[in-house]
């Protein structure tokens, strides 16, 4: 009875091992699913039916922020902006892929310094790093206090 009992635990043993070789794949796939959802979680800029390049955000204070707290489009130079956008996208790029700020930066930014956006399209970029700096306290490095508010 002793050898019969071996043979089962030996069994069960052998069983629970192929088990675990069997799902150790399975754990593996989901980790790849996980890190192609990080690389979707993207903001990406888009064109509207004007052709103009447009950027969405998606927070409710944003639009306040803009009309009455951000200064005016016309305090800034187009040139200054993409200047500003290519380090700031940078540094923000490097925070969302090293997991930094977590709770605030949920998506990395495709932006290309190349490509000719528009002055709209770079000022508004920009406000949104500046907001980040006013509504969280967010510093970056690519900002100055002069930046920041009216």
């Amino acid at each position: 009875m002793s050898a019969f009992f071996i043979s089962i635990h030996e069994i069960m043993k052998n069983f629970v091992l192929v088990l675990l070789l069997v799902c150790i794949p399975f754990g593996c796939f989901s980790q790849d699913t996980a890190r192609k959802d990080k690389e979707k979680q993207e903001m990406k800029p888009s064109k509207n039916e004007d052709g103009e390049w447009e950027l969405t955000v998606i927070d409710t204070q944003f639009d306040y922020f803009l009309n009455a707290v951000a200064r005016p489009i016309s305090q800034y130079s187009e040139s200054y902006l993409k200047t500003k956008n290519t380090f700031l996208v940078n540094e923000w790029n490097s925070y969302y892929s090293t997991g930094k700020y977590r709770n605030i930066i949920e998506s990395g930014i495709d932006y290309d310094p190349k490509e000719n956006y528009g002055i709209k399209f770079e000022y508004k970029l920009y406000q949104v790093f500046v907001y980040v700096n006013w509504k969280y306290k967010l510093r970056m490095a690519g900002l100055s206090g002069s930046d920041a508010l009216r």
